[in-house]
């Protein structure tokens, strides 16, 4: 950063550190121990899809090698009512380290091809012993984690108290967001 950008104010966007997404699994036990919930095994990426035979051929390539795997999950695409696209990853619940493995070469994939503006994030759902569903959100741009409880029952309003509770017991493990202002209402997100 520059002496004009210091004086201006500016700063430098966060670089994603995709690497902390290795973090999940040890998370992943965290929470089975401390708060009963546990992986379902679906896992996605989320991202603002680019125009042009370039991104076409990318995201070609990624469905490519994830099926293509000799253990390879169930993948999918579907968009959102925001124009967001989530592809998604369905893997054995017990295998949490392979569901991540494939979500990290999702986004490394997309940003080594240049669409890493794109991402917006990585969602991992847990769930609990009565069905309900929280989600273990990674936030591209900001490089943490923030969690995601909506109420069950269909309506649009979030578990706030179950949120702090999970950032407080997710606070060792992972970087975890602690602007509660960028953690975004994922509403209709595969998985939850």
């Amino acid at each position: 950063m520059g002496f004009l950008d210091s004086i201006l104010g500016r700063t430098r966007p966060k670089q994603a550190d995709l690497d902390a997404l290795f973090g999940v699994p040890s998370a992943a036990i965290t929470l089975q121990a401390s708060l009963g919930l546990r992986p379902t095994g679906l896992g996605s990426v989320c991202y603002r899809a680019a125009g042009g035979a370039a991104f076409a051929e990318t995201e070609a390539e990624i469905l490519t090698l994830l099926r293509n795997a000799a253990d390879a999950p169930e993948v999918s695409t579907s968009h959102d009512e925001f124009g967001y696209t989530w592809l998604v990853v369905d893997d054995d619940p017990d295998d949490v380290g392979g569901l991540v493995t494939d979500l990290h070469a999702v986004n490394t994939t997309l940003e080594s091809q240049g669409f890493g503006p794109g991402l917006l994030c990585s969602l991992v759902p847990f769930e609990d012993a009565a069905g309900r569903r929280v989600g273990l959100v990674y936030l591209y741009k900001q490089g943490t984690f923030y969690p995601f409880a909506p109420q069950p029952g269909g309506a649009r309003q979030r578990d706030s108290l179950l949120e702090i509770n999970l950032r407080e017991t997710l606070s060792g493990e992972l970087p975890v967001e602690q602007q509660t202002s960028r953690w975004l209402a994922l509403w209709g997100a595969p998985g939850l």
